[in-house]
């Protein structure tokens, strides 16, 4: 047998380019596949709705039940805690449906539902951010609103620390919005 009937099969440039595409392909979908990681975190996300559900159901009842021996300050105080509950899960509410949209899967099934809020799938994960950021202010508001409401039961210090940390999250949400809308010009 001579080398001219049966060449030495040299392995083509390409295989070894192949065999790497192929080893790249599943590890990106492997990497992909990790975003339903989350799921869990966003079915945790709704067990922590209900469970401030129960909290929000609590309260409502101690309204009821306390209304006649109440001050009006403790009724107030009563109603700022609904709010604030109330302000939590309506930001759980779009961490969930955005988080999801955004970094899971597009909930195609539910785009023609009647129910189905506008923001839903247009929220960005800057726009996210920027709703995050004004719960959060929110939520402080109304925990510094109910101190102040307390006033005489708590110290200068304690007072001075919850309106500093109010403020840094206020100054931290215009500067993010600042920032956002500086590098949205940008583009």
């Amino acid at each position: 047998m001579n080398n001219a009937e049966n060449p030495k099969q040299l392995p083509s440039p390409e295989a070894p380019r192949s065999s790497h595409r192929k080893l790249e392909t599943r590890f990106e979908q492997l990497i992909f596949s990790s975003r339903w990681l989350m799921a869990p975190v966003y079915l945790g996300l709704v067990l922590a709705m209900l469970i401030l559900l129960v909290k929000f159901g609590k309260e409502v009842w101690h309204l009821v039940v306390n209304f006649g021996s109440v001050s009006g300050s403790d009724i107030i105080i009563g109603v700022l805690s609904l709010v604030d509950i109330a302000l939590i899960m309506n930001l759980l509410i779009i961490i969930i449906f955005s988080g999801y949209e955004n970094f899971v899967s597009k909930m195609e099934d539910l785009h023609s539902h009647r129910d189905r809020p506008d923001w839903m799938g247009h929220i960005g994960f800057a726009d996210l951010k920027l709703k995050l950021i004004g719960s959060i202010v929110a939520i402080s508001g109304i925990e510094l609103l109910k101190a102040f409401m307390a006033v005489d039961d708590l110290s200068d210090r304690h007072i001075a620390w919850m309106l500093g940390i109010h403020l840094t999250f206020v100054i931290s949400g215009v500067l993010y919005a600042i920032t956002d809308r500086l590098a949205s010009k940008g583009k």
